[in-house]
């Protein structure tokens, strides 16, 4: 499996706030969108995200997102190395993502840029 990079997930009360802020850090401009209620916005390897508190604990839950160059082998490897895979394959809005347990209880996110 080729993990390409990971992305640090934050969430935040102010994402307007947050933004300014990340942008400066990162030298980089935020990529926007929005997802089952939760906007989000990229900024280099940080992904901030605010919206209903309820949505957000479950986002908590997750370390980090990796990326690989195929979900579909992430799955198949993790499964044999014993990780749990908790929800996915699923297509996202550039590619599809998988979220899984590893053996150590740590919960990741895998995603790739496969549009099929």
């Amino acid at each position: 499996m080729d993990i390409l990079g990971t992305t640090l997930r934050v969430c935040v009360d102010d994402l307007e706030a947050a933004v300014v802020f990340y942008e400066r850090l990162a030298g980089a401009t935020a990529l926007r969108f929005e997802r089952g209620g939760v906007q989000v916005a990229a900024v280099g390897c940080f992904l901030l995200m605010s919206g209903p508190e309820a949505e957000l604990e479950v986002l908590r839950k997750v370390a980090a997102t990796i990326a690989v160059k195929d979900v579909d082998e992430a799955h198949q490897l993790l499964s044999e190395l014993g990780a749990r895979v908790i929800a996915g394959p699923v297509p996202t809005p550039v590619g599809r993502n998988l979220i899984a347990m590893h053996p150590d209880g740590v919960v990741y996110e895998y995603v790739d840029r496969n549009v099929s």
